[in-house]
């Protein structure tokens, strides 16, 4: 059997059904074929597998696109519906027809499971196989039928496998399988392949669960004379406990991660770390990934999930990205959870506030979490552990504080100088200092620290926050 030449350009593509929110297994999967043609100059192209019209939905199809969007998986020309190519793999299955690589099967269901309990019953195989394969169309009735593809019936079919090495089926276990249902649509297994050919797909990347088809659609490829795409089936992912992943293990939809908050470059770099490794590295960039991606990385057995693993590698990339790019996937992370827009003039403290917090958060719920002191506006509400700080004690510090704040300028080591000052003064450590100036500044006990937060919101604000804590603590006495 022929297989595209070796100098062909690289195409891959992903083919997800849109019957259901956009699996993590789905996305690790896009990415891998995303690498691989990006890392080679090819293509990469999205199809929508939308032939089961019962179960697929226009939302199921946006979710897709969506999730493609916030993964940062960009696709070579429009998304291609597979139930918009009908009429052509009905094309195809007609040639099979016109050069006897397919058949006209009149077998009614009842007649076939009648087959099947009787060959149960006998313990004998229960592949149907089907007395129409070689029928003088003469004898053929006025009744409906299907098509059936004419599978080998002996010797082996090889799959020549990049990540499971060769894979060998032995053609008695194939079955003639149907192309073409008794109503005329065509079924899945003929479309992918009709499809893959068309749209000039050279290596088909996909999980290890579609094995067991590549000797069922390589059929039809030898039928056509077709050259072969290089196959590469994947290991599935995962839970921790070592079953596959669901949703028993907690969140398994791509929107759901987003909605969690998780940077969209963490999610690439952890995703292609599940399943394939390059060396020891563990932290990458996309460029990095493209250059190394390679299927002869890809592992054989199935990857674990690791929740925290992710949460790691998320972290490390919110602390090296760009400001702007951080602002405006929070943007799309508030949307994707039902958050409350954040204000223009939030957007702009929060940006602010980005140096002092990116190196310490690994979700964008935590991020925010520590901006809070720059979100919040005056009177900033104390939580309890804050409301620990209201004394005459506190109240005495911040009054010695405030004129070495006001006459000072506002860099960090002048701000180090007035708070040390106060130490001097009261012959107390840091600690001492801070802790009301963080419930003045922030509402709270657990802040970044007190230097960045007043260089953040500048002179005017801290002083008017302090002022207002102060007041607190007058009105307690």
């Amino acid at each position: 059997m022929t297989v595209a030449p070796s100098d062909t350009p690289v195409v891959t593509r992903i083919a997800p059904s849109p019957t259901g929110d956009m699996h993590i297994g789905t996305a690790r999967t896009a990415l891998f074929n995303w690498l691989y043609a990006r890392g080679r100059g090819g293509k990469f192209l999205l199809r929508i597998e939308d032939t089961d019209r019962a179960r697929s939905t226009p939302e199921a199809t946006q979710g897709i696109l969506e999730g493609m969007a916030w993964l940062g998986l960009d696709y070579d020309g429009e998304a291609v519906s597979q139930f918009e190519r009908a009429a052509r793999h009905v094309e195809v299955a007609e040639e099979m027809l016109a050069s006897g690589a397919a058949y006209k099967c009149f077998a009614t269901q009842e007649e076939i499971e009648s087959f099947r309990e009787a060959a149960r019953a006998e313990g004998k195989s229960t592949l149907y196989r089907s007395p129409w394969r070689h029928a003088d169309p003469a004898t053929h009735p006025d009744a409906p039928y299907v098509v059936r593809v004419k599978a080998p019936r002996e010797g082996v079919t090889v799959i020549r496998d990049e990540v499971q090495g060769d894979v060998t089926i032995r053609n008695d276990q194939l079955d003639d399988m149907i192309v073409l249902r008794s109503d005329g649509t065509p079924t899945y297994m003929l479309a992918v392949v009709v499809d893959d050919h068309d749209m000039g797909v050279t290596h088909v990347i996909r999980g290890d669960d579609h094995l067991n088809n590549a000797a069922r659609q390589m059929t039809i490829y030898e039928a056509m004379g077709w050259p072969l795409p290089v196959y590469a089936h994947i290991p599935l992912i995962f839970g921790p406990d070592g079953k596959k992943m669901s949703k028993r293990h907690g969140a398994t939809g791509v929107k759901e991660y987003q909605a969690m908050g998780y940077p969209s470059a963490g999610m690439r770099n952890y995703l292609a770390r599940l399943g394939w490794s390059h060396g020891d590295d563990e932290f990458f960039t996309d460029a990095q990934a493209q250059e190394w991606f390679d299927l002869s990385g890809v592992n054989k057995s199935p990857a674990r999930f690791d929740t925290k693993k992710l949460e790691n590698i998320c972290g490390q990339h919110i602390a090296v990205m760009d400001d702007a790019a951080i602002l405006g996937e929070i943007e799309g992370y508030l949307a994707a959870a039902g958050e409350p827009d954040l204000t223009s003039s939030q957007m702009t403290r929060l940006g602010a506030a980005l140096y002092a917090l990116k190196g310490a958060a690994k979700t964008y719920p935590q991020l925010i979490e520590k901006a809070r002191f720059a979100l919040a506006d005056r009177p900033v509400d104390l939580d309890e552990k804050a409301h620990k700080q209201v004394s005459s004690v506190s109240n005495g510090i911040l009054e010695e504080l405030t004129p070495h704040l006001q006459n000072g300028s506002w860099e960090r080591e002048a701000l180090e100088a007035a708070v040390g000052k106060v130490m001097e003064a009261h012959d107390v450590g840091f600690g001492k200092v801070a802790a009301p100036l963080r419930a003045a500044l922030a509402g709270r006990a657990v802040t970044p620290s007190v230097l960045d937060m007043m260089l953040v919101l500048g002179r005017d604000e801290s002083l008017a926050r302090i002022a207002d804590f102060q007041g607190v603590c007058a009105a307690a006495e």
